[in-house]
């Protein structure tokens, strides 16, 4: 079995994938103070319940935005499940090029998305992930990632209008009915909501025309169904996109070998 570990700036995605089908799925806010054995004690507990053993896990592959996270979820792999986790980066093989300037500086959850967005829908595309950040990806027809680009996400807009604006109120997101707001609140829901409904249109319009050839969207991330919602401009929804990017870039890459002194290799990182 695969353990699968998808780290974000919000949440950390833990999942069980036996090679036919996900045997779990399980989340965890994200806290770089949190200890291995802090992950191990819940997760061995949520794994019982789901009928499985720490035993049967044989790999693990780990992506991760928050690198202070990495520590302490590569120690859990080792000292719970006796596995070398996988680590995607942009110097595996990912089975297509990196197009930009930069490729260290890609967010993995980016080419993950990448990777497995094309692999399921196949490109030419564009792949929108609703997260801290709200990122939209390009990959051509032939699976390439091109770059995108990265907007602050809704929940980071919401809160930096409350903290500035001593007036207004900390709001939680829905879809208004109505995009005339009649008194404060409405009014506040209305501009974010439709905002970002604007933002997403206009880049995606932008994207293509720059791209020259219309492009699907495919939305992805944890408020992907609600923004989906004001707006008919993506070809499918997937919120598993980047923990079915993390297992296809663990078939196409061989698992490290687990170091023989653990303590040592650990101390020395």
């Amino acid at each position: 079995m695969l353990l699968v570990i998808d780290t974000g700036n919000t949440n950390i995605v833990f999942a069980v994938h036996n090679g036919t089908e996900w045997r779990g799925t399980w989340r965890l806010a994200t806290s770089a103070q949190r200890t291995s054995d802090e992950y191990g004690v819940w997760l061995e507990a949520l794994l019982t319940r789901a009928g499985i053993t720490p035993s049967e896990i044989s790999r693990a592959v780990i992506g991760t935005v928050v690198p202070a996270a990495l520590y302490d979820l590569r120690r859990l792999c080792r000292e719970w499940f006796d596995v070398e986790p996988l680590v995607a980066n942009a110097r595996l093989d990912w089975g297509f090029e990196i197009k930009v300037d930069t490729p260290d500086e890609v967010g993995a959850d980016r080419l993950l998305n990448a990777l497995a967005a094309h692999n399921l829908y196949h490109g030419p595309l564009v792949v929108v992930d609703f997260g801290t950040a709200t990122t939209f990806d390009v990959v051509d027809a032939d699976g390439a990632y091109l770059g995108g680009a990265i907007s602050p996400g809704i929940n980071l807009s919401i809160e930096a209008l409350h903290q500035a604006a001593a007036r207004l109120p900390r709001i939680g997101i829905g879809r208004p009915q109505s995009v005339i707001g009649r008194s404060t609140i409405p009014a506040m829901r209305s501009g974010t909501y439709w905002g970002y409904i604007g933002l997403i249109e206009g880049l995606l319009t932008r994207i293509e025309g720059e791209y020259g050839t219309p492009l699907k969207a495919i939305a992805t991330g944890g408020l992907a169904p609600l923004f989906a919602e004001g707006t008919s401009r993506f070809t499918a929804i997937d919120s598993d996109l980047t923990l079915y990017g993390l297992r296809l870039l663990s078939l196409r890459n061989n698992p490290p070998p687990l170091p023989r002194d653990r303590a040592r290799f650990i101390e020395a990182e």
